[in-house]
């Protein structure tokens, strides 16, 4: 077999030898793969890498020319005029999509979901409208930890992203609140479709999992889930993001970042949470949100949605959908099914998860729910 075939004939002939081969191996190991049903991949991955290998050699054929890619013996000039079609010189493939991407780029992202779902829990909405009460003494804070770091955290609010900065951000990322995105920039509506989507065959592929194990005991056979159909909705989860991923949004993650932690500082001190009666810096910000700012608090479910979202969108900044083995690509992604899982339910209970090809309005709104008003008796 040549190492460089010359014409495309050969190559032909060099690529039907490598299916006569597969062929050969799958039928001399047939009562091994009847036992051990990986067996069957290895050989695949064999015969495929081998192809790839042939294909690659096109590129540096030696002794051949390489002023015209062969366009002079097809069409019959010079000295190497080609008699039949299999004679010509074969082409090389063209590249294929590089589905590399910039994991620091993607965890920036995914470190803006984290404060997007924060955001829409009402944590800065909250201490907001806590320094508007400080300020207006209607509540018992004076000189406390916590008085001390609302008037530092208005002191410095000169130097960060505005709310309007932010929406715009969220929406010029993944599609989310109504506010216009930066000039220039366009919404990101299919965000949260593709991860939604992304969920789901992740969570479909390990209840397959569960239900081959319960038919099959003895592991005998590979399971049911597909994983081309996770890799693809996760490959183009990617590419998504990839396009939205350039420009400020590792600069304001990062400020915006230091922002959360500060106002969960205030949330979390001793004379905020002794002023609302409450344990932590969750219940003192349900409370403001309850009494203050007339709305339902959804902190439970936001908070989840913002730690599984994130943990997903960092997990696939890694190169773990490139891999072909079953047995590392089943291992890698079990990391994130308990994410998926829980960041569905989340979604669902806000009426905001997805099924793939169901109509649906790609804008997330921006709009608290409101409490119910109470008519007095």
């Amino acid at each position: 077999m040549a190492d460089h075939p010359q014409t495309l004939g050969e190559l032909n002939d060099l690529l039907a030898k490598l299916q006569a081969l597969r062929a050969t191996m799958v039928r001399d190991a047939r009562d091994e793969l009847a036992k051990t049903p990986a067996q069957a991949e290895l050989i695949n991955q064999y015969i495929s890498d081998a192809e790839t290998l042939l294909m690659d050699a096109l590129k540096t054929v030696p002794g051949v020319p390489e002023d015209d890619g062969g366009l002079a013996s097809l069409i019959g000039l010079g000295d190497r005029v080609a008699s039949r079609l299999d004679e010509v010189r074969p082409a090389p493939l063209v590249p294929t999509y590089d589905d590399q991407i910039s994991r620091d780029r993607l965890t920036a992202v995914a470190d803006l979901y984290y404060i997007y779902q924060h955001e829409r829990a009402g944590v800065f909405r909250g201490v907001l409208k806590l320094q508007q009460l400080f300020q207006s003494g209607e509540v018992r804070l004076s000189d406390g930890p916590g008085a001390l770091s609302l008037y530092q955290f208005d002191r410095k609010r000169v130097l960060r992203y505005t709310q309007r900065e932010r929406r715009s951000v969220y929406r010029k990322v993944f599609g989310y609140t109504e506010s216009l995105p930066p000039d220039g920039a366009e919404p990101n509506t299919a965000f949260h479709a593709l991860l939604s989507t992304f969920c789901q065959h992740v969570s479909r592929f390990f209840e397959d999992k569960r239900v081959s194990e319960v038919l099959r005991p003895d592991g005998g056979r590979e399971t049911f889930g597909s994983m081309a159909v996770v890799r693809r909705s996760g490959l183009d989860l990617r590419h998504n993001l990839k396009q939205v991923s350039y420009g400020h949004v590792a600069v304001l993650r990062s400020e915006v970042m230091t922002l959360l932690q500060e106002a969960f500082d205030i949330l979390g001190s001793n004379d905020v949470i002794n002023l609302f009666g409450a344990d932590n810096a969750w219940d003192a910000l349900e409370e403001i949100m309850k009494r203050y700012l007339k709305e339902i608090p959804v902190t439970s479910q936001r908070s989840r949605m913002a730690v599984t979202g994130r943990e997903i969108l960092r997990w696939l900044a890694e190169d773990y959908l490139l891999n072909t083995v079953r047995i590392d690509f089943e291992s890698l992604l079990e990391a994130i099914v308990d994410a998926c899982d829980d960041w569905l339910t989340s979604a669902e209970s806000l009426g905001l998860r997805n099924q793939p090809g169901a109509l649906r309005d790609n804008v997330v709104t921006f709009r608290p729910a409101a409490r119910a008003s109470r008519r007095v008796p």
